[in-house]
């Protein structure tokens, strides 16, 4: 199939995607990774698309002393290649690189991920382990918001009308910080049926593990992980018993990596 007819801005400033998002049946996209093939199969039909990637500071990076701010049209690859700093000590590249193909990674987004909340994307479980926070510019301004609950359900993210996401900050790791990783797929490339982020700073006692890939919103414990096998029970993994006991072996095997730093 072939996309329903729509009108295209190219948008110069952050000030002129929030107005034109406004517009009745306006979508935002930058990589059109996702939303690309959705117009094809029409499962989406806006009036209007806002291309993003005309905007600098959507691709700009900023470093601070704690933190890395990641423009929102922040390409994958850029960040597995090195081409930006990582905050996570090398976290960052290692989810980037196992985001399906190579050709996606060149131009799917950061911020593009978020915004389209797929739970079974890379991005808001592993930014959810990591403590990071999305920069949301709309009509009112811009606010802040943990990745945490930002995606609010498959393909929900927290956005109002008019909003777009416009930045990504990761807080700095310690350097005795880890990140375990681990997600189940069919093939390499597919999205995955279960996956799991943890992180662990000594420095710090900071400790989250983060399950995404399940029938809700990423979801994330922290604290003590003493009995990790009855904070796993508290989650909603689904009804179905395979991908119940996917989820949690993902778990298992992410929180080990993050805490002994040997992958299982």
């Amino acid at each position: 199939m072939k996309a329903g007819r729509f009108d295209l801005l190219l948008a110069k400033d952050v000030g002129e995607a929030v107005k034109a998002l406004q517009t009745e049946d306006a979508k935002a996209a930058s990589g059109f990774q996702s939303l690309g093939p959705m117009l094809n199969l029409r499962l989406a039909q806006p009036r209007l698309i806002v291309n993003l990637t005309r905007i600098p500071e959507l691709s700009a990076v900023e470093e601070t002393a704690d933190m890395v701010v990641y423009g929102a049209a922040v390409t994958h690859a850029a960040i597995e290649d090195g081409r930006v700093p990582d905050a996570a000590g090398g976290a960052l590249a290692r989810v980037a690189s196992g985001i399906a193909y190579r050709a996606v990674r060149n131009r799917g987004t950061i911020g593009g991920s978020l915004a389209h909340a797929d739970p079974a994307a890379d991005w808001p479980t592993a930014l959810t382990a990591l403590g990071a926070k999305v920069r949301v510019a709309g009509p009112r301004g811009v606010r802040r918001a943990p990745v945490a609950g930002f995606v609010r359900g498959a393909f929900a993210p927290a956005l109002g009308e008019g909003e777009v996401i416009v930045a990504v900050e990761v807080p700095k790791a310690s350097a005795a910080a880890r990140f375990g990783y681990v997600k189940f797929c069919r093939k390499v490339g597919e999205f995955a049926e279960a996956m799991a982020a943890a992180f662990h700073d000594p420095d710090t006692g900071v400790t989250r593990l983060a399950v995404g890939a399940t029938e809700a919103p990423p979801q994330l414990l922290e604290g003590d992980f003493a009995d990790l096998d009855a904070r796993l029970a508290t989650l909603d993994l689904g009804a179905d018993p395979v991908r119940q006991r996917l989820h949690r072996t993902a778990a298992r095997r992410a929180m080990a990596e993050a805490t002994t730093g040997i992958a299982a």
